[in-house]
């Protein structure tokens, strides 16, 4: 029923409700600058009248209300519009640190022209073709050997700061590992900490923000995904598996990966499986590391190995000064001691697999001779094995530039009397060893009979690296011909190890500079192997997929401008988006001053006016009690 001090009643809720409103402006208004923090807004609602319509009450003209509360106190959020930004963020993460590293990259390339390593070729190249003038004198041979280790001290120099960006990139890796399992714990521990305030039927509006916030920088890390539909166990996914669940957090570990030169690899702590990080600051750290500074490093690997084969390949078969022949100018590391390339790769004491780099076919032929054969040749490539196909009006050139273009992991050329070489590449995969042949087929003739390179044809004549001396699979010398020649593979990154050969830097007479004729050493004016090293410069030598030295550094350089341009055009891109989606979050979210100062002097007058009524209310209340007598 109704009471006399009802109206008390209604102006203290009233008071109340009034001051929770004065408080959450202040809250607003403190926090304007707050990373982060969204406003909130109290919801004012009736209290429940007297008089509800079910029950009896007494006659009295419609129901009675009893003042105002506060319902709730909401903060102003769009969950949509946030899994746009929390989505975006990974891109975000992902383009900006592409575009730092790669910079660095377009400085290691962009070095000054006069000691970049091209710089340096192209001198080398010129004191060739001085011997070449002059091959009976001494000096042309010392500016040879010194322009040859300043070309060499350029290679490493190059390798050196590719290697040791790699090493920061696996630094990083581990640093912002650590950043993503902090950041999962304390989305964990806030998680447990919305559960019990919510269970008490209030709204951590404080809490949920600091929790947004964690899960946005989280975001810009790794690419995660939000799931909210249950309300007690707040969800982050990375790649479709769960990162975190309601209070418990998953974290990333690294491990050590013997095939990829010994960096780490991220798993997942608790299963031991390997994580896929598809983007983010993380994904892109990864992907420098494995996939760009890699291929930067096994380009410069493969022009090196080329290069100094190449010229050691001509210095070999020529003679020196001092009448001396078969001395290579650079040092060549095989990366095995067995003559055979035998290899234990799986570590159980017994040779397994066959490294070898280079396989040269016994016989000479003419380029431009049409085969008038027929079948297909099946190499080793990524993932599995390309075939290339030849046919009776193919030549020779023909069939060599097809292999060069088949996407194979060997490359073809003809060596200067003609013979055919097939030379490993580096590998696209981790797994498989860089500079080693793993399959040779030949389903016709040309291998075997013509190029004088396989014993026989079909998959009984092929070479495969999986097992001990394939070696034995390439042709015999007899009276079939010459035999096949081989070279075991070099030692893993040879740009980082090769040097110019004790013999010619200690005695410059040993520098060749002639081929001499029928056997006999080069007479002192023969300079045709001088020559024959300095054409190396311009010739088909084929540095992996290029054809020539030129060639690799054109494309070095392109290949490197391209994606610094692409990184730099997709970061300003994806900042910006994500600069339109916070600010339309901001216009939805953010603290409108003027408009908290608007509420705050609503909320005043409210105040004043409950405090009047209370003061009015008691003035009828003490008429009623003190003067009102017998």
């Amino acid at each position: 029923m109704n009471s006399t001090f009802m109206g008390i009643e209604i102006g203290k809720r009233g008071l109340m409700a009034h001051n929770q409103g004065l408080t959450t402006t202040g809250h607003n208004l403190t926090n304007a600058s707050t990373e982060g923090y969204s406003r909130q807004r109290v919801e004012f609602g009736t209290f429940e009248p007297i008089y509800a319509p079910h029950l009896n009450r007494e006659e009295t003209p419609g129901q009675l209300g009893q003042g105002v509360v506060a319902v709730r106190v909401e903060r102003v959020r769009d969950e949509l519009l946030e899994g746009q930004i929390v989505a975006q963020q990974g891109g975000l993460g992902y383009w900006d640190t592409r575009d730092k590293y790669v910079a660095i990259l377009e400085q290691i390339h962009n070095e000054p022209t006069e000691v970049s390593v091209r710089a340096q070729m192209d001198k080398f190249w010129d004191a060739w073709q001085e011997l070449s003038l002059h091959p009976s004198e001494t000096a042309p041979r010392e500016a040879v050997v010194q322009r040859g280790k300043t070309l060499i001290d350029a290679i490493h120099g190059q390798y050196r700061r590719l290697a040791s960006t790699r090493d920061m990139l696996e630094e990083d890796i581990g640093v912002v590992t650590y950043q993503v399992n902090g950041l999962s714990r304390q989305i964990a521990m806030l998680n447990e900490e919305i559960v019990k305030v919510e269970a008490m039927g209030d709204n951590p509006n404080d809490l949920y923000d600091r929790r947004d916030l964690l899960v946005e920088r989280l975001g810009k890390l790794v690419p995660v995904t939000v799931d909210r539909r249950d309300p007690d166990e707040f969800m982050v996914h990375i790649d479709g598996h769960v990162l975190v669940q309601g209070s418990i957090a998953r974290e990333l570990a690294l491990e050590t990966d013997p095939g990829n030169d010994g960096y780490s690899r991220i798993m997942w702590k608790d299963t031991g499986s390997q994580a896929f990080i598809p983007g983010g600051t993380l994904g892109a750290l990864v992907e420098l590391r494995d996939v760009d500074l890699r291929e930067e490093i096994a380009a410069l690997d493969t022009m090196t190995l080329s290069f100094t084969d190449m010229v050691n390949e001509v210095h070999r078969g020529a003679y020196g000064l001092n009448g001396s022949t078969g001395v290579d100018f650079f040092t060549e590391q095989p990366a095995i001691n067995n003559v055979a390339g035998n290899f234990d790769r799986d570590g159980d004491g017994a040779y397994d697999s066959s490294y070898v780099h280079r396989i040269t076919g016994g016989n000479a032929l003419d380029p431009q001779e049409q085969l008038g054969l027929a079948g297909v040749i099946r190499l080793s490539a990524p993932g599995g094995e390309v075939s290339v196909e030849y046919r009776p009006t193919d030549t020779v050139a023909d069939l060599v530039k097809r292999i060069n273009f088949s996407g194979a992991e060997v490359t073809a050329r003809l060596t200067p009397d003609g013979r055919l070489q097939l030379r490993a590449t580096t590998a696209a995969d981790s797994a498989n060893p860089d500079f080693v042949i793993r399959h040779v087929e030949d389903s016709g003739e040309f291998l075997a009979g013509y190029a004088g390179l396989l014993a026989s044809s079909g998959p009984e004549g092929a070479y495969d690296w999986a097992r001990p001396d394939a070696v034995v699979g390439l042709r015999a010398g007899g009276e079939a011909g010459p035999g096949a020649e081989f070279a075991v593979a070099p030692l893993a990154h040879p740009s980082g190890w090769i040097e110019v050969s004790r013999a010619v830097s200690l005695d410059l007479t040993s520098v060749a500079a002639g081929f001499g004729l029928n056997g006999r050493p080069a007479e002192a004016g023969d300079g045709s192997a001088a020559l024959a090293i300095a054409r190396l410069r311009s010739g088909p030598v084929m540095v992996g997929s290029q054809s020539t030295f030129d060639d690799y550094f054109a494309d070095a350089v392109a290949r490197i401008g391209l994606k610094g341009e692409q990184a730099g055009r997709m970061a300003e891109t994806q900042s910006r988006i994500v600069k339109n989606l916070t600010d339309t979050r901001d216009s939805i979210s953010g603290v409108n001053i003027d408009e908290e100062l608007a509420n705050m002097i609503k909320f005043q007058h409210g105040y004043a006016a409950a405090a009047k009524f209370i003061a009015n209310f008691d003035e009828m209340l003490d008429t009623i009690i003190n003067r009102m007598g017998v």
